[in-house]
C-alpha cells in the first residue's frame, strides 16, 4: 500500500519516524498503524499535523479497500449457485471396552452453514449409537434445518424444521416446525450471543404406536465464546413447551422439553480440532417407565471444510 509519504520542505517529522510509519502502513494492519501513529505523535508533538495527514490517508484507503471487497463479496454471493458457498465441519467419536463389560459406542455429526447477504442457512445432522452386552443401549438420531433472514442489524426472523429419534426415551420419531424472531444480543470477535422465540408445531410418534400432535412454544439460546485463538466454548439450548390441547397455545402446559449441548473445542490445526461436549435431553412428562433426563458426554475429533 503506497501513500504520499514524501517529506515536504522543512518538515518537522524526522525521516526515521516517517519510515517507521510507512512500514506499518505497508502491513495493512490497522492495529499496528494505530500503535505506531500514537507513538509517533507522542515523541514528535511538533509534527502531529503531518502524522495525522498520513494517518487520515491510510484510513481513507482502508475504507475504499473494504468497500471494494464488500462489493466483490456481494457480487460473488448473488452469482453463486444453490450448492456454492457452503462451509461445514464433520465430527466423529468412538469408545470401546471389553472384559467385564463389552461396549461399543459411536457418535458422528455434520454441520453445514451458508452465509448470504440477508439469508443464512444452517443444516445439522447428529447420530449416537451404542451396544452393551450384545444389545443396543442407545440409538439417537437428530436432523435440523434452520434458515434465517436479517430484518435489521441485530434482529432476524427464523424458520426451523427438526427431526429426532430416540426409542429409549419413548419415541420413534418427533417432528417440529417453528418460526419466529430473534435478536443478536452480542456480536463481537470474542463473543456471539443470540436469542430466538416463536410458536411451534410438534408431532410425536411413540414406541407404543401412538401419535400426538400439539402446538408448542420454542425458546432458543446460542452462545459462542472464543476464549483464546485456539479454545472455544459453545452453548446451544432449545426449550419447547407443549400445550394441553391442539387448540390451546401455552395455556394448559402438558410438558416441557429441554435440549442443551455444551462444548469445549481446542484447535489442533487450522482445520482439525478436538471437542468435548455434554448434552442433556430433559422431558418433564416422559412415557411410563422412562426417566425424565438423558445425558451423554462425547469426546471427538472435528474437521472443518
Amino acid at each position: 500500500m503506497l501513500l504520499s509519504l514524501t517529506a515536504p520542505l522543512h518538515a518537522a517529522l524526522p525521516d526515521p519516524v516517517r519510515a517507521m510509519i510507512a512500514a506499518a502502513v505497508e502491513t495493512g494492519d490497522a492495529r499496528k498503524v494505530d500503535m505506531v501513529v500514537d507513538l509517533a505523535k507522542a515523541t514528535n508533538p511538533d509534527a502531529k499535523d503531518e502524522i495525522e495527514a498520513i494517518y487520515s490517508e491510510f484510513r481513507d484507503n482502508q475504507a475504499r479497500l473494504a468497500s471494494r471487497k464488500q462489493r466483490e463479496k456481494e457480487k460473488a454471493i448473488r452469482s453463486a449457485g444453490l450448492f456454492d458457498l457452503w462451509k461445514g465441519r464433520g465430527e466423529v467419536g468412538a469408545n470401546r471396552s471389553t472384559g467385564n463389560t463389552d461396549t461399543l459406542g459411536l457418535s458422528g455429526a455434520l454441520a453445514l452453514e451458508r452465509r448470504g447477504i440477508a439469508w443464512d442457512h444452517k443444516l445439522t445432522l447428529r447420530a449416537d449409537y451404542q451396544r452393551s452386552g450384545g444389545s443396543t443401549s442407545r440409538e439417537k438420531l437428530f436432523a435440523a434445518y434452520e434458515p434465517r433472514y436479517d430484518i435489521s442489524e441485530g434482529t432476524f426472523a427464523y424458520g426451523l424444521a427438526q427431526y429426532d429419534r430416540d426409542p429409549f426415551q419413548g419415541y420413534t420419531a418427533r417432528f417440529a416446525l417453528s418460526g419466529g424472531v430473534g435478536a443478536k444480543l452480542v456480536d463481537s470477535g470474542a463473543l456471539d450471543l443470540s436469542l430466538k422465540a416463536g410458536p411451534a408445531l410438534r408431532i410425536t410418534r411413540g414406541t407404543d404406536g401412538a401419535s400426538d400432535t400439539r402446538l408448542a412454544g420454542l425458546l432458543g439460546l446460542d452462545v459462542d465464546w472464543r476464549i483464546t485463538d485456539r479454545l472455544t466454548l459453545t452453548q446451544d439450548t432449545n426449550a419447547v413447551t407443549e400445550s394441553g390441547g391442539a387448540a390451546t397455545l401455552l395455556v394448559d402446559s402438558r410438558s416441557t422439553t429441554l435440549n442443551l449441548v455444551t462444548g469445549l473445542e481446542a484447535k489442533v490445526s487450522d482445520r482439525l480440532s478436538t471437542r468435548f461436549s455434554y448434552a442433556v435431553d430433559y422431558d418433564s412428562n416422559p412415557p411410563a417407565g422412562r426417566v425424565a433426563t438423558d445425558t451423554i458426554s462425547r469426546f471427538s475429533l472435528v474437521y472443518g471444510f
